[in-house]
């Protein structure tokens, strides 16, 4: 996790300027906008920038350690890359009780990756939730806004391989 944090921190590889101005120009010049205008940058490059975050500084006159605190409070925002697609497994108790470990366990088998982390090619994050509101259909996760309900560990391979196909097409 260290490491991570210390790479996100480093130069970005590649952040288009311009879309972090079409970005801001949208909002007025005050703090308050800090958290939406964070929001639109991480949903165009999928994570937040350290040059982004420190032109929202200047930009909202707010300190920069105030930008760093508000990225790294909400769990919604990133400081390293996440995939194009997001699987969010439900750890909420309907979903645990009924096997949703096997189920994460299954993912990140598929996947080879864990929890909280990105495929090597940038496709997918794996993530945990404390509940995904579909207590009804559990064991439940989701691929991006899609759900999968009543899920097995058999199943998971299907899901991943049909989801991937829908979407390309």
């Amino acid at each position: 996790m260290a490491d991570n944090l210390v790479a996100c921190l480093e130069e970005d590889v590649s952040t288009d300027t311009s879309e972090i101005e079409d970005i801001l120009s949208s909002y007025p010049k005050e703090p308050r906008f800090l958290l939406p205008a964070l929001l639109d940058i991480q949903k165009r490059f999928r994570y937040l920038p350290v040059s982004a975050m420190k032109r929202v500084a200047e930009y909202l006159c707010v300190l920069e350690t105030r930008v760093f605190s508000v990225a790294t409070f909400y769990k919604a925002l990133s400081l390293t890359p996440k995939g194009e697609r997001t699987i969010r497994v439900c750890a909420g108790t309907a979903c645990h009780l009924r096997g949703s470990s096997s189920i994460l366990r299954q993912i990140e088998k598929e996947l080879g990756i864990l929890s909280g982390d990105t495929t090597e090619d940038g496709m997918f994050t794996l993530e945990t939730v404390n509940c995904l509101g579909a207590c009804a259909l559990a064991p439940v996760m989701m691929i991006d806004d899609r759900v999968y309900g009543k899920m097995t560990p058999h199943k998971v391979c299907e899901v991943l391989r049909k989801d991937s196909c829908n979407d390309s097409e």
